[in-house]
């Protein structure tokens, strides 16, 4: 068999040619691929970041950007199985490779979804509102986000080669940041091709990703202030690397996503015949069993009721035991072995440590452990292997060692602030869940528990349904967690995008703010003419475009017809008697009366080019609108965003937000809002 030499793509050119390290198979030890014996020169992969890849990418936008999300993302789906036939030497069982890969691309797919729908055109982040800094509505400030025009270095584990990869990458490209990825040697073989498939694309900008199989050597030592590190691993190489002097002296933003002793709580209220008990037993084992429980969510410590310990341990070991350990490629194994042989040592010097004052349940290795398949004397494999630890505040090795495998322990409380105390003793974790029935027990554990975690999980019948389960980080949601998880957060949504872009306070005119948000912002001059807005395309919209329309002069017949139309009957509206005596002191007109006779002051009836109206945000009543008050409207092109969609006529389309202010006869402000239009192109 021809092994190959695994290449760092560097400068725009793969790297590496002289074999070094030997990257062996999980299943049966022989030889996957090399690393390659050459030297990077982090110069140069550095400088090709900065001269080609922020160049290339800020010459597209956020929504452009996102476009290549999607098709990178489409173009690595229909290319998985190559992916998948690789991944199987990692250890990983086609379901585990399905969490990895297709999580992958799923969270590709996610962030150009996100990108497209929550980001503007341009590569300015308007992050509202202005606020009025002067008495006379002459000074504002606000915040926009813009990219950093740095380089986003990701050093990423061995157990994710590609959702590792990916789930920092998309966020990054989506703010414009160029990144060299560094995965774990162990299993960059499948980093490698996953990153080879993405070249070969030809979606990426020149300098976009860079990749580097082996040591980052002083790449750290090398970065500037506007770059961005990101790390997942062990908690104990994230604060070597968080102390690196060169980050901290250049204040480079360290976000880390550590290991952690990650726990389950089974609620007081639920009983052994419960489903709520069942789906317990099944979380644990499952999250023990996937990846071999080589996850950094993955559940180490499962804390029971005490008069339910050894219901709790027996279905669990009768699960344990029906998981069939071997060969992934093997029908019916259910659990690979773990990535490597150094891996196992790691593993069972760990589960030594916390043996000492602690009773073996379920496992443990021994003679009687047999994986199934041919070859697999030589692979990683170790057996589940569940723990009993029977006093949680006196053994404190169940809340310190952690054995990165299929380890968990459990451990027995009496009262549920005894399971929170236990939980908080992991010092910060990733993830928790709480498995209950009950919704009194979940609002009063969650807010306790959520000091100490980043992401908890409610778990019960009817969540159980759709669940992702425990060990599932989603596009999302926040994925992080304080203390010993790191204290960082990645995913998250556009959350994760804001990482990586520099915020800035700006100050100014309402004109001024307009010009740098690309956001019309109320006060800002304006551009009237004889053409309404909802007549000009959506390449013709400038923002400030605006329309003052003609008054109208609300009556009783107005109220008493909108009334009928709607069946509000509201008192406010009708009870002469009751109004008087209201903060109003008079009947006023129902609000949303106010805002369907607005639509009615601005809108252009004709066929045009506003083709469809599918929103308002911000709507706000800010003063009453009685009978004999007239008002009048204000429509101003806000914001516009291109999506660079095309109608089943190839017509091209974008959205167009309008920003609404209603006023009486004394010019007050009576409501407010934007409107989102759909606008289509000239043809």
């Amino acid at each position: 068999m021809n092994v190959p030499t695994l290449q760092s793509f560097i400068g725009g050119r793969w790297l590496g040619s002289q074999p070094a390290q030997v990257l062996a198979s999980a299943v049966n030890g022989r030889a996957v691929a090399y690393t390659h014996a050459e030297t990077i020169d982090f110069d140069e992969a550095l400088a090709h970041a900065r001269r080609q890849g922020v160049p290339a990418l800020m010459a597209m936008d956020f929504q452009e950007r996102a476009a290549r999300l999607k098709a990178l993302a489409a173009y690595l789906a229909e290319r998985k199985e190559q992916l998948y036939a690789i991944s199987q030497h990692t250890g990983a069982t086609r379901a585990d490779s399905w969490i990895d890969i297709e999580g992958g691309t799923g969270t590709l797919f996610a962030y150009a979804s996100m990108g497209s729908n929550e980001l503007p055109s341009g590569n300015v982040f308007h992050e509202g509102p202005p606020i009025q800094l002067g008495k006379q509505g002459k000074f504002f400030g606000t915040h926009i986000l813009v990219p950093r025009g740095g380089v986003a270095v990701h050093i990423n584990a061995f157990n994710f080669p590609v959702w590792g990869l990916l789930e920092k990458f998309a966020p990054s490209f989506l703010a414009g940041m160029p990144c060299i990825a560094k995965p774990a040697t162990a299993t960059s073989y499948l980093t490698e091709a996953m990153v080879r498939l993405a070249h070969e694309s030809g979606l990426l900008p020149e300098g976009s990703l860079q990749l580097v199989i082996g040591s980052s050597g002083d790449l750290l030592d090398r970065l500037q202030g506007m770059d961005v590190v990101t790390f997942t691993g062990s908690a104990d190489t994230a604060a070597k690397l968080r102390a690196n002097a060169n980050l901290i002296r250049q204040s480079v933003p360290f976000n880390a996503e550590a290991d952690s002793l990650n726990c389950a709580i089974l609620g007081p209220d639920v009983m052994p015949d419960d489903e709520e008990f069942d789906l317990f037993v099944k979380e644990v084992a499952r999250e023990m069993t996937t990846k071999a429980g080589q996850k950094c969510t993955a559940i180490r410590r499962a804390i029971v009721p005490r008069r339910h310990l050894d219901a709790v341990a027996q279905r669990l070991r009768e699960r344990l035991a029906k998981t069939v350990v071997g060969d992934p490629a093997r029908d019916g194994v259910k659990m690979g072995p773990l990535a490597s042989h150094a891996q196992q040592a790691d593993v069972a010097e760990r589960l030594a440590l916390l043996a000492q004052g602690n009773e073996i349940v379920f496992g443990g290795g021994g003679n009687a452990f047999r994986p199934v398949g041919d070859g697999v004397a030589e692979g990683a494999f170790f057996a589940p292997t569940l723990l009993l630890c029977r006093d949680g505040f006196k053994n404190d090795k169940v809340h310190e060692i952690e054995a990165f495998g299929p380890v968990s322990t459990l451990m027995p409380y009496d009262e549920l602030d005894e399971a929170l105390a236990l939980a908080a003793k992991g010092r910060g974790s990733l993830v928790g869940s709480l498995v209950t029935r009950d919704p009194k027990v979940a609002a009063r554990a969650i807010p306790v528990a959520a000091m100490h975690h980043g992401r908890m999980l409610i778990l019960e019948r009817e969540a159980a349904i759709e669940s992702t389960g425990h060990g599932s980080p989603l596009p999302a949601l926040k994925h992080g967690g304080p203390g010993r998880a790191g204290g960082g957060e990645e995913l998250g949504g556009i959350r994760a995008v804001k990482h990586y872009l520099q915020r800035t306070a700006v100050q100014g005119s309402a004109t001024m703010l307009t010009a740098v948000t690309g956001e019309y912002l109320r006060g800002a001059a304006i551009n009237e003419s004889e053409v309404h807005p909802f007549r000009r395309h959506f390449d013709d919209l400038q923002i400030g475009d605006s329309l003052l329309t003609h008054r109208r002069t609300v009556t009783e017949a107005d109220i008493v017809a909108f009334g009928g139309l709607s069946g509000d009957y509201f008192y406010m509206h009708f009870d002469e008697i009751a109004a008087r005596d209201s903060q109003f002191g008079k009947r006023i007109a129902h609000g949303y009366f106010v805002l369907s006779a607005a639509a009615g002051l601005f809108v252009s009836p004709a066929p045009g080019p506003v083709l469809a109206n599918y929103g308002l945000d911000t709507l706000r009543f800010v003063k009453p609108v009685g009978i004999g008050d007239t008002i009048q409207a204000r429509l101003t092109c806000k914001r516009k965003i291109d999506r660079r969609r095309k109608d089943d006529k190839g017509v091209g389309q974008g959205v167009v937000a309008w920003d609404v202010a209603v006023t009486n006869q004394h010019g007050e402000l009576v409501a407010t809002y934007d409107i989102l239009t759909l606008v289509s192109k000239r043809a």
